[in-house]
């Protein structure tokens, strides 16, 4: 029997070990369970090799929860350990002092990447326990310590080939005798595992005299998912029943790519476009991030394009460094490498399905739209593909990529500088009369009704050459495409003075411009526009803030734009009840901020009252 002491330079590894080890103690199980894998996977290589001699029997690993006793049992049938080797891999612990650990590794998230796996269970533990007998003609092995530097090593009568350790969970840990939190640990870190994982209860059982038995055992993971195989060798519904088992209630995703890079870096998985919904009820952090099957995290921001963060799926790359400091992750030349990778693969995805059959695309593009907009904006490698297959719907529900929409228009739409104007509607029921205008005019409109489209649009302003976006409702019809310096109206001098004053209206929370212009006869009598600047500006000091915050506290811009020419003023200007003309004038005004949604609270209330009086009064 050995009896000694672990050897590091201060007796105060564990209390550092318990605190700073991991930030979640829950991570002890995955570690033990992995290591349980690890030695599973190093016996069938040495038995393919013929270094390990003989049948290997069923390889498993067995997670054993037993509450009466307090105790989690973690076993394996792999490599197993001799004597010397649990002296050489358990007492001998990688550090040169608990100060200088403390001091390098505490604000860092690290996982796993320091050979400290094992000892991740004295932070659930008063005492750990190891059994252990190697291949190898040799003894087994016993290994037990209560959280001190001391240490028991001896030999015993343990007959299988593998390991066993007896986690004697801690009082303040007590929540992982829990059998429904222990199955919840495996099922999110041991999830596709590689060799078979078994959960078993022991509990307390009535068969003529109380004794204690297994009363469950359930199979925890799926040791051959689809992302370890090769594509061809997977169906659609393959590819569709393993996303159900992801995420056992989202609806059949879009389409999927399949990862697979041996070089320059190793990179396997599956990415799957979810349907969403135009209500966008967006979930990120939907990717899960492993190491050789081993779940690491399901916050993957860096390794996969910001505007990929609301893809669903796996990705599994030995490559990506697993003490992953944000820092650390950041600069890291693989991960780099990786995520211009995806970027690249979804491009080149998209365009292909784009090209191959342009109708299903078209159908999909609701979805589409959001990951494409996005990822034109924050990255200009992604730009230059989806140039070619981004696509614009106009209020007719016909598709126009780009360069089909800057020909179908370039005899309208271009204005004085030259540029390209792209007419768009970000309402089209409520902006439907502007609309209407438009496409009388022969103008094409197209719909930017997203929540991304306000910031896609100044964007693509900056990045686009020679174009310009104009809402539809930025200006009277005329004027959208180059100002007109003059519309000849059939109003007298007078008549247009006196239209002027009786249109200078005073309306709580806007800023209102009021101007008389000779419009067709059969345009409305008066116009509500709202300038294209003030108004981007106002949104997006409501999405964003910054810069543009102060914009928000400013009142809403709005330019009433008589039609001097409509007959409805040829008698308003002769109604000779003062009150009756006041309300007239201020009712068509109303209509107008109504159709531009500006009409609101008591002036909604008083446009209505006032409009029952003027039904009244005929």
């Amino acid at each position: 029997m050995q009896k000694g002491q672990i050897r590091v330079q201060t007796e105060n590894i564990f209390p550092i070990i318990k605190k700073f080890l991991y930030s979640d103690h829950e991570i002890f199980l995955r570690e033990l369970v992995s290591n349980a894998v690890d030695a599973s996977q190093k016996i069938k290589t040495l038995s393919s090799i013929g270094e390990a001699k003989g049948d290997l029997g069923e390889l498993r690993i067995d997670v054993v929860l037993d509450a009466k006793e307090k105790t989690l049992s973690i076993i394996d049938r792999g490599v197993g350990m001799t004597s010397e080797e649990v002296d050489k891999y358990i007492n001998q612990v990688a550090f040169s002092g608990a100060e200088e650990f403390m001091d390098k590794y505490k604000d860092a998230n690290i996982i796993g990447h320091f050979g400290l796996g094992f000892y991740s269970a004295f932070m659930v533990s008063d005492k750990v326990e190891l059994y252990s007998k190697s291949f190898k003609d040799a003894s087994g092995v016993f290994w037990g310590c209560d959280g001190n530097p001391e240490f028991e090593l001896y030999e015993v009568d343990y007959a299988q080939r593998g390991t066993k350790i007896v986690l004697h969970i801690s009082e303040e840990s007590k929540e992982f005798l829990e059998a429904s939190r222990v199955k919840a640990i495996l099922d999110r870190f041991c999830k596709f595992l590689p060799i078979p994982i078994y959960f078993s209860e022991v509990g307390v059982k009535e068969e003529g005299e109380k004794k204690d038995e297994i009363i469950e055992e359930k199979s925890i993971n799926n040791p051959d998912p689809i992302w370890v195989k090769k594509p061809s060798e997977l169906s659609k519904e393959d590819y569709e029943k393993f996303y159900k088992e992801l995420y056992p209630f989202g609806e059949t995703p879009l389409f999927w790519i399949h990862l697979n890079v041996d070089y320059p870096f190793n990179l396997t998985g599956v990415l799957y476009f979810p349907k969403i919904k135009q209500s966008y009820e967006i979930q990120k952090d939907k990717i899960q991030l492993y190491c050789n099957q081993v779940f690491v995290t399901d916050e993957v921001k860096d390794i996969v394009p910001e505007f990929l963060m609301l893809l669903h799926g796996v990705i599994d790359s030995p490559d990506i460094p697993l003490n992953v400091s944000r820092s650390y992750l950041q600069g890291d030349p693989n991960v780099k490498k990786i995520n211009a990778h995806i970027t690249k693969k979804v491009a080149d995805k998209l365009e292909e399905i784009f090209k191959a059959d342009r109708a299903a695309f078209e159908e999909k593009w609701e979805s589409l739209g959001l990951f494409v907009k996005y990822g034109m904006m924050t990255d200009d490698k992604f730009l230059d593909k989806a140039n070619k297959f981004i696509v614009m719907e106009d209020t007719t529900g016909k598709f126009h990529t780009l360069e089909e929409y800057k020909t179908l228009t370039e005899a309208t739409q271009k204005n004085k500088d030259g540029k390209q104007v792209i007419l768009y509607t970000t309402n089209p029921v409520q902006q439907d009369a502007y609309i209407q205008a438009a496409t009388k005019k022969g103008y094409t409109v197209v719909k930017m009704e997203t929540l991304v489209d306000s910031a896609f649009i100044n964007n693509m302003e900056m990045k686009w050459e020679n174009v310009t976006f104009v809402r539809v409702d930025a200006d009277i019809v005329d004027n959208l495409i180059d100002k007109q310096e003059s519309n000849e109206s059939v109003l007298s001098k007078d008549d247009t003075e006196k239209l002027k004053e009786l249109f200078n209206l005073q309306i709580a929370e806007l800023h209102v411009t009021t101007e008389v212009k000779g419009l067709s006869a059969d345009s409305a009598p008066v116009v509500a526009t709202r300038p294209e600047f003030m108004r981007r500006m106002k949104d997006m000091a409501g999405v964003g803030g910054g810069m543009t915050a102060f914009y928000a506290q400013m009142p809403d811009e709005v330019t009433l734009t008589v039609n001097g020419n409509h007959p409805i003023y040829q008698t308003l200007l002769k109604e000779g009840n003062t009150e009756l003309q006041k309300s007239q004038v201020r009712n068509l005004a109303d209509l107008a901020l109504l159709s531009q949604g500006l009409l609101k609270g008591n002036d909604l209330t008083n446009f209505i009252n006032r409009s029952v009086d003027l039904l009244q009064n005929k």
